[in-house]
């Protein structure tokens, strides 16, 4: 058989209600990694995985790590061909929200789209990455594809440096693609071309044994829960989002005048961000400040305040102890070693009985903008989708990138297809058809531009 484009419209009508019904069992088991209880729904996540590959023709295996597993698989037409690895996460968030419409784990369709946790991210563009994968290999592309499927992503990649040690299992690969990022909007194609990286970090101070009435101590005792709240103003203006800690900024490499026109013409538009995330208002409403913000610029976010009274109503003690848990999104060339200990030395400047401690880190990543590789997925881009995507950069963080990067030394690339409508990390989160069909175009001609590429 040979490659033939035209042909893709068919295939895809072809295998709609297989893709669909695959997505379907995936939703359907909750592999959140963050969640000890779903421990069994990880393993059987990975192992309808290997079924899956397997179904298709291709070759697939587990690999074991200290934490949770990975799956590989792949095909190998030809050892004398280029090798691709094809990166998704098949973990999920978690599904508390009480917003949700549904059950989270329950896959229903609706049309053209496809609601339950993971269907956007991860599950969905990595089934789209598959079927594309099985029909380039059906009709001869010279190219070796092989898929890394992670199941620890949400939880920060903390085992994944074992299976990139697994050389005998996962090789090296001539280049890589990550399928795990979020376009502008839906008018507009976007390739990804950077991440920010993580620190994440528990503060907590111990001040007494026990809860006391603050009648009785009120004025004497120390409050852990305000001092907390103290470092955190000497931390970060809440008002403005900058951080004050000293040096903190001292390695941030700015975003060029030519990137932030290009990110100026990927369509980004505020008033689509704040509803497509239900902001009622916004520390800026200029669009290239804005944008600066969210992509290119680190931050020091608090995601909670734990101590004391937590129920309903009002009891008057000063708490024994309290706990902050916060995290800085860090971008290139900030080191989530050297940020900690800054962290740590201002903490400690200012209250010696308060205790920092790391809850995991990620580092930053930017990617190739320039080049054959490059070239070749805006091409498919422009195949698949009809229209010239806009370069932008991710504001979140996928830990395995840099690592991948460390250990290989070859080009990653990322082309994601989820969109802001689709509920990333938030309640009814949703996939669709639309963005599946265009990414089985994209991956194809993406797979067919490298084997040329020799």
């Amino acid at each position: 058989m040979t490659w033939k484009p035209t042909d893709l419209k068919t295939y895809m009508a072809s295998v709609r209600p297989q893709f669909e019904e695959m997505l379907a069992q995936w939703v359907e088991l909750p592999s959140v990694s963050s969640d000890p209880q779903h421990h069994d729904d990880i393993w059987r996540t990975a192992t309808l995985a290997v079924q899956f590959l397997r179904e298709m023709g291709a070759t697939a295996r587990i690999v074991k790590t200290r934490g949770y597993p990975a799956v590989v698989g792949g095909w190998t037409v030809g050892k004398q061909h280029p090798t691709l690895t094809i990166y998704n996460h098949l973990d999920v968030q978690p599904a508390q929200e009480p917003e949700w419409r549904q059950s989270p784990f329950t896959f229903r369709k609706e049309g053209d789209r496809y609601r339950g946790r993971g269907t956007t991210d991860d599950k969905g563009p990595a089934l789209t990455a598959l079927f594309a994968a099985r029909y380039a290999v059906e009709h001869g592309i010279p190219l070796n594809i092989r898929f890394l499927w992670e199941l620890e992503e949400e939880i920060g990649s903390p085992h994944f440096q074992d299976i990139l040690n697994q050389r005998t299992l996962v090789s090296k690969p001539q280049s890589v693609l990550v399928s795990d990022t979020i376009w502008v909007s839906r008018t507009q194609p976007a390739i990804s071309c950077g991440l920010r990286g993580l620190l994440a970090a528990r503060l907590t101070l111990r001040t007494g044994t026990t809860d006391v009435h603050s009648g009785l101590t009120g004025g004497g005792a120390r409050n852990p829960l305000a001092e907390l709240c103290d470092i955190v103003h000497a931390c970060v203006d809440a008002k403005t989002g900058r951080v004050k800690i000293p040096g903190f900024y001292d390695d941030v490499v700015r975003p060029t005048r030519q990137e932030m026109q290009g990110f100026l013409r990927s369509g980004f538009q505020v008033s689509r961000f704040k509803r497509a995330f239900g902001f009622r208002s916004l520390r800026t409403e200029i669009c290239a400040d804005l944008i600066r913000r969210i992509w290119t610029d680190p931050t020091f976010e608090v995601h909670g305040l734990v101590g004391g009274h937590m129920g309903p109503g009002v009891k008057t003690v000063v708490p024994p102890s309290g706990e902050l848990k916060v995290s800085m999104r860090l971008v290139p060339n900030q080191n989530p070693d050297r940020i900690l200990a800054l962290l740590r030395r201002f903490v400690k400047e200012r209250n010696p009985m308060i205790k920092v401690e790391s809850d995991g880190k990620l580092e930053p990543f930017r990617g190739i903008t320039e080049g054959p590789y490059a070239e070749a997925l805006r091409q498919a881009v422009r195949d698949g989708f009809g229209k010239e995507p806009a370069q932008v950069r991710e504001g979140g963080s996928i830990g395995a990138v840099a690592l991948m990067q460390r250990a290989w030394n070859v080009p990653i690339l990322f082309m994601g297809l989820s969109l802001p409508e689709h509920g990333y990390h938030a309640p009814n989160e949703y996939f669709d058809w639309g963005q599946a069909s265009g990414g089985m175009r994209v991956f194809a001609h993406y797979f067919n531009n490298l084997a040329k590429m020799g």
